[in-house]
C-alpha cells in the first residue's frame, strides 16, 4: 500500500521481521498473549454494538466479519497488525454481545450507517477497512459512499457478485438451525465443524465458545438473532428481494470503479462463494488499484480456514 499517503507509509515502515511473524514464523510470546479491550458503541436506531479495541495508536483498521460470525473472529489476525494499526473489530447489529434490533432491521444499509456512527463516535477521519463475507459487502458499500475516507480497502471472500454454489449453501445451513438449542458448547462446536470443514480447531473452539449464550434451563443458544435467520423477520415479496440484491449490486460495482486507494481482494482457494471470475474481473477490470490474493487450503472463511495464510496476504499489503 505504499504511495497512499502519509499515514499509510508511517504505518507500513516495518520491515522483513514483521511480514514474518505475519506469516506465522515465530510470532513473538507478546503477541500471543496479547488481549482486546472489550467496549460499547452507540450507533443508529438506538442501537449498541460491541468491539473488541485491540490497540488504540496508529491508522484505524476496522475489521468487519460476517454472517454468523462475530468481532472474535478475527482474534488470530488482529494481534499481528496491532503494533502498526489501531485495530478495532465490530460486532455488527444481530451478532456476537452487539445489540438485536426489535425493528428486525438487517439490511446492507442498516449496517453501513451503523459503520458511518461508529467512524462518528469514534473520531475516525480516515482507515482501512477489512471486511469478510457480508462484511466485506458492507465495506463495499461504505468506499462506495465515502471513498475519501478509506487508505486501503481489504475485501475478503465478498463481491457485488455471490456464487449460487455458496450461498445456497449458507441458506440451507441456516434453514436446516434456524433457532437451534445446545446442550453444550462441545455440541454447537462440532456442527461448527460440519459447517466449516476446513477450520483450525482452535477456531472452532473460539467460534463455539463466543458464539454462545446460556439460558435459563442450562442450555446453550445462538447469540445472533434468530429474526436475521428467517425465524419471524421481515418477510419481502421475491420481487422485492431481487431488486433490493440488484441495487446493492449496483452500487458495489460502482463504488469500486470510482475507488481511489489500494485494494486487496482476498479469495480462498476452494471458495464457492467468490468465483475465480468475479474476483479477476474486480481486480482487472473495475478497481483502479486492485491486487488479488488467493490463499490455499482455505474456503469460504478464509481466516479460520488458514490463519497464516490469510494473515500472510493482507499483511504484505497492508504492512509492505
Amino acid at each position: 500500500m505504499s504511495g497512499e499517503g502519509h499515514d499509510l507509509e508511517e504505518a507500513t515502515r516495518i520491515g522483513t521481521r514483521v511480514l514474518a511473524v505475519c506469516a506465522g514464523d515465530g510470532i513473538p510470546d507478546t503477541i500471543e498473549a496479547m488481549q482486546p479491550t472489550s467496549r460499547r458503541i452507540e450507533v443508529s436506531d438506538g442501537l449498541s454494538l460491541h468491539a473488541l479495541e485491540w490497540s488504540t495508536e496508529g491508522v484505524p483498521m476496522i475489521l468487519i466479519h460476517g454472517f454468523g460470525n462475530e468481532a472474535h473472529i478475527w482474534d488470530d489476525f488482529a494481534p499481528r497488525v496491532a503494533e502498526h494499526y489501531r485495530v478495532i473489530a465490530i460486532s455488527l447489529r444481530g451478532h456476537g454481545d452487539s445489540d438485536w434490533d426489535p425493528e428486525r432491521r438487517y439490511d446492507y444499509t442498516d449496517h453501513l450507517v451503523d459503520l458511518e456512527a461508529i467512524t462518528t463516535q469514534l473520531g475516525i477521519e480516515r482507515m482501512v477497512l477489512v471486511g469478510h463475507s457480508l462484511g466485506g459487502r458492507v465495506a463495499m458499500l461504505y468506499a462506495g459512499r465515502h471513498p475519501e475516507q478509506l487508505a486501503g480497502l481489504v475485501i475478503v471472500d465478498s463481491a457485488p457478485e455471490l456464487d449460487i454454489r455458496g450461498t445456497t449453501r449458507i441458506r440451507m445451513e441456516v434453514a436446516d438451525h434456524q433457532a437451534p438449542v445446545f446442550s453444550s458448547i462441545t455440541e454447537y462446536e462440532n456442527l461448527l465443524a460440519h459447517n466449516y470443514p476446513a477450520a483450525t480447531p482452535e477456531a472452532l473452539k473460539r467460534m463455539a465458545r463466543n458464539g454462545l449464550k446460556q439460558n435459563e434451563d442450562g442450555d446453550y443458544e445462538l447469540k445472533m438473532d434468530t429474526a436475521y435467520r428467517g425465524v419471524d423477520g421481515p418477510r419481502l415479496s421475491p420481487e422485492a428481494l431481487v431488486s433490493r440484491e440488484e441495487e446493492h449490486t449496483r452500487n458495489m460495482w460502482t463504488g469500486l470503479e470510482k475507488l481511489p486507494c489500494a485494494t486487496l481482494v482476498v479469495r480462498g482457494a476452494a471458495s464457492d462463494v467468490m468465483s475465480p471470475e468475479v474476483a479477476d474481473r474486480m481486480v482487472e477490470e473495475v478497481l483502479p488499484k486492485g491486487t488479488l490474493a488467493v490463499v490455499p487450503q482455505s474456503g469460504h472463511s478464509v481466516m479460520t480456514d488458514n490463519p497464516d495464510g490469510f494473515a500472510e496476504a493482507v499483511c504484505n499489503f497492508v504492512l509492505a
